[in-house]
């Protein structure tokens, strides 16, 4: 099983899931899915327990898929309109059936239009507790940055999901030195921390990337962070992404998140 976590409550309430490949994308968003009703106490899914064989099974009741409609011919339609995300939104807010969680999948989650996409947004914005949602997609960049902003997003080629204990606790870790705001101990810390391999420097500023959006859509921060700052360094962390994509070194990387992560007062 590809994607494993220890706790269940630190799922955040949504992710961005992006594959070129839809198969790929569905099958991480449907571990998410389980890891979110599983009812083992720890490391889950379990994927033994009657909600994660209910999962499998796609017959949870507390798992949703949104999907395109179909035309006459059977054909899904190009876009997913905004009713389809205010029925989702109405529902959303209805107790689970079963489990601690409700989970809303949408496939082809790019394929929104606009007026989808602001409806989504609210829900994104104040979501309703208890509730995941899981947007799959191909291109990223076909949502709204204000969408993405209150997302984690998950990039999945084939592998485990990028984001595991170690790398979520070391993602704090960075935040925590950065929300100290003393630039000779956030460089003490990336040349103690720093991460040489590509893949694992990718896995690390996603999580940090996933923290910030945390922060921003619970609209404070316990490390004493201004909005402005926690969404400058998501935003920083979006550009490191970008660079990575084209295999930019992840020595140049923790290079840049030295230097620019903590801004500089004004004189």
């Amino acid at each position: 099983m590809g994607f494993r976590i220890h706790d269940a409550a630190r799922l955040n309430h949504a992710y961005i899931i992006a594959s070129a490949d839809p198969a790929l994308c569905r099958e991480r968003a449907d571990e998410i899915a389980r890891a979110a009703v599983c009812r083992s106490p720890s490391d889950v899914p379990c994927g033994q327990c009657r909600a994660c064989r209910k999962a499998l099974a796609n017959i949870h009741p507390d798992i949703r898929v949104i999907r395109r409609l179909e035309d006459s011919k059977g054909r899904p339609r190009r876009e997913i309109v905004v009713d389809q995300i205010r029925e989702m939104a109405a529902d959303a807010v209805v107790l689970p059936n079963e489990s601690e969680r409700k989970v809303y999948l949408i496939e082809d989650a790019d394929t929104m239009n606009v007026s989808a996409q602001n409806a989504a947004l609210k829900l994104l914005e104040e979501p309703p507790a208890g509730v995941i949602f899981l947007l799959c997609v191909t291109n990223p960049q076909q949502l709204l940055p204000t969408v993405r902003s209150r997302c984690a997003e998950v990039n999945v080629n084939g592998e485990q999901a990028p984001e595991d204990e170690e790398t979520r606790g070391l993602a704090e870790g960075f935040v925590k030195t950065v929300a100290r705001g003393d630039p000779a101990e956030l460089a003490r810390w990336c040349a103690k921390n720093e991460i040489g391999e590509l893949r694992a420097a990718t896995g690390f500023v996603e999580s940090v990337s996933a923290l910030c959006a945390e922060m921003l859509c619970q609209r404070k921060s316990d490390l004493g962070m201004r909005p402005a700052e926690i969404a400058r360094l998501h935003a920083l962390c979006e550009q490191c992404l970008t660079m990575l994509k084209v295999n930019v070194g992840a020595k140049h990387i923790f290079g840049l998140l030295t230097v620019d992560s903590i801004h500089a007062p004004a004189p």
